[in-house]
């Protein structure tokens, strides 16, 4: 009895199945996320968290540190994923190789807090709290 065999068309197959970079999937949707580039900027957050204060604390009481603790953890959460989604799109833009992908990854997730802020006020002024004045 001869032994099974592979062929060769499989073989190919598999090897580029194990080259591939994983995508993130939410409830069997692709999210078109690269796990490494979320770590990294999840990485550059933290930094810019703890050495730029880009967060600052509200106050010494247990309620005004638990809502800095979330507020951090949601900034955190999505500079990792403007890092993940832009980063791509920074190392186009730019005509960086692709050896600066981790550095971008970083750079993005860091900086993402500043420059998402005075993006957002550039597109939709911050309205006054009196309201309009006539």
């Amino acid at each position: 009895m001869a032994e099974p065999t592979t062929t060769t068309a499989a073989v190919v197959t598999l090897a580029a199945g194990s080259l591939a970079v994983p995508a993130l999937t939410l409830f069997g949707v692709p999210l078109g996320l690269r796990p490494d580039l979320l770590f990294i900027g999840f990485a550059g957050s933290l930094a810019a968290i703890s050495l730029l204060n880009s967060v600052p604390s509200l106050g010494d009481t247990w309620s005004a540190l638990l809502r800095t603790t979330l507020r951090r953890m949601a900034v955190s959460l999505a500079s990792a994923l403007t890092a993940g989604y832009l980063t791509p799109m920074v190392l186009l833009l730019a005509q960086l190789p692709d050896y600066a992908v981790a550095g971008s990854a970083f750079l993005v997730g860091a900086g993402a807090q500043r420059v998402l802020l005075k993006y957002m006020s550039r597109v939709a002024p911050p309205e006054e709290v009196g309201g309009p004045s006539a």
